[in-house]
């Protein structure tokens, strides 16, 4: 074996009886936090957030140590579906986007976000609508039903405004939506905003969240039934997502740590 890779003999059992570096025992430890932080995020997590949490337990180290050690495992990242939408949109003749794409807000309740999706099951279709504040990217209202109504979205919105009170000045953004829906927000004193239609870019907060929710959740998920689907969702979201999940867009802090920072300051 020494002759094949071309060492010594003497060096092969002075190489068996030396004592193991500093160095490889702190790559070990670190290894197993490394690799313990990326399976609580479900594999979702790339580098640079398992080196946040890392950084948390109070390790000191640096990003390509967390790199070399993730590769070394085979630690990667499931990878997104990425697809750049078509900036093809006209003006919304509904309500004009006073959001302009200015996804960052001062406080808690001043700028919120709002869309719908879909899921599959093998009862069929699950619609699934959300509402998101643009200060610490926290859902804060959601609903789910069989079928697409105005109603879905209604009350997403209606738990929101349940959650958080009623708002003094909150601008609230959303694809083009129903008089209804319209209605209900002026009822609360809603500010709205609308995307233009056919444009994916003037929602992109929105539409992050639910390509995360997809790529780290749903598409790991066969449902059965419609209940299971609701359930697992609602956990992700209240149970992980909100409380747990970092935020690059934040400051690498979930959701619920971030309205805690404001009101710690």
């Amino acid at each position: 074996m020494c002759e094949a890779l071309g060492v010594s003999r003497s060096g092969f059992y002075a190489w068996l009886d030396r004592p193991r570096s500093v160095r490889s025992l702190s790559d070990e430890l670190l290894g197993g936090q490394v690799r313990q932080s990326f399976l609580l995020s479900d594999r979702t997590y790339g580098a640079r957030r398992v080196w946040h949490d890392i950084l948390a337990l109070g390790q000191q180290c640096g990003l390509h140590r967390i790199e070399r050690l993730m590769r070394e495992q085979a630690l990667r990242a499931r990878p997104r579906r990425r697809g750049l939408p078509q900036d093809r949109g006209i003006r919304s003749a509904i309500v004009d986007n006073v959001l302009h794409r200015q996804f960052q807000a001062d406080a808690p309740n001043q700028k919120g976000v709002a869309d719908f999706t879909y899921i599959w099951t093998a009862q069929g279709w699950l619609y699934a609508a959300a509402v998101l504040d643009l200060y610490s990217r926290r859902i804060v209202g959601w609903s789910m039903q069989e079928s697409m109504t105005s109603q879905l979205v209604a009350d997403a919105l209606m738990m929101a405004v349940w959650r958080r009170g009623k708002p003094v000045a909150l601008l609230h953004h959303s694809d083009q939506g129903s008089h209804e829906y319209r209605r209900l927000a002026a009822d609360f004193g809603i500010s709205m905003s609308m995307s233009r239609k056919g444009n994916a870019w003037d929602n992109a907060a929105m539409e992050s969240f639910f390509k995360t929710l997809k790529v780290e959740r749903i598409y790991q998920v066969r449902y059965e039934t419609r209940a299971q689907a609701r359930l697992d969702i609602v956990d992700w979201i209240e149970g992980y997502y909100n409380r747990v999940r970092m935020h690059t867009s934040i400051g690498f802090l979930a959701p619920v740590a971030k309205e805690r920072s404001l009101l710690a300051a």
